[in-house]
């Protein structure tokens, strides 16, 4: 899909301010990714939310009572945090965030849009991420957290002399996909078929299926679990 710097997170119950938002950006010429516009027909919804998130530059998170209630909102928070995508919380209700939400919100920055009309607090947006979006785009941050994981060369083994192609069991696959989906949900199944595709085998693949989770303690517990079922098959 192209790439669009702006992903725009909401609840179903704030579509009609979310498309707002898109219709004043994309008319000052910013370009947004939201759903269910930009999830091409027949495609998988999780795998396309993803990838958009993981292309974008800024989340505008439409942030109202309804969006604490979501999670399918919070779980696109935790992946734009996780992929190091700014979070911009736009709230169209004096409202605070839930505890789940606050861990990733907490030291944002944030538009309130109230009182009503809409139209000016769009257009602070607007500029807003006009400023932000002309500033050049940081690199790509190395993962520095304590106990982070790099993942090996895609399609390659370590210590082999040539390529080696993935050969993986589907009950690895599933299994580890099981276990990955205990932490992040059910976007475990796209990442798990995305790391699949370049992994140089089941070892490969658990690390590189580890860095998708945030916590040090539960990455190990990841790693531990799927390692065991390699050994024991259960």
């Amino acid at each position: 899909m192209p790439a669009r710097p702006v992903f725009v997170s909401y609840s179903l119950s704030d579509r009609e301010p979310a498309f707002g938002i898109v219709a004043r950006l994309e008319a000052s010429g910013i370009e947004c990714w939201i759903a269910p516009r930009d999830v091409a027909p027949g495609a998988d919804w999780a795998a396309e939310i993803v990838e958009a998130i993981a292309a974008a530059r800024v989340m505008v998170l439409v942030f109202s009572s309804s969006t604490n209630d979501s999670p399918q909102v919070r779980r696109e928070v935790e992946r734009a945090v996780h992929r190091r995508v700014a979070v911009l919380p736009f709230r169209i209700e004096e409202v605070l965030p839930s505890k789940s939400l606050e861990y990733f919100l907490s030291s944002q920055h944030w538009l309130d849009a109230f009182p009503p009309p809409l139209e000016p607090h769009y257009l602070r947006l607007s500029e807003y991420l006009r400023t932000f979006l002309s500033a050049p785009a940081a690199a790509p941050a190395a993962a520095t957290a304590t106990g982070t994981f790099a993942a090996p060369s895609a399609g390659t083994a370590t210590g082999a002399t040539g390529t080696v192609p993935a050969l993986i069991d589907p009950a690895q696959l599933k299994r580890f996909e099981s276990e990955l989906a205990g932490y992040i949900g059910p976007l475990a199944r796209h990442l798990v078929k995305r790391a699949a595709a370049s992994a140089a085998g089941p070892e490969s693949l658990i690390v590189m299926l580890a860095t998708e989770i945030e916590s040090e303690a539960e990455r190990s517990r990841f790693i531990n679990a799927c390692r065991q079922f390699l050994r024991t098959g259960h």
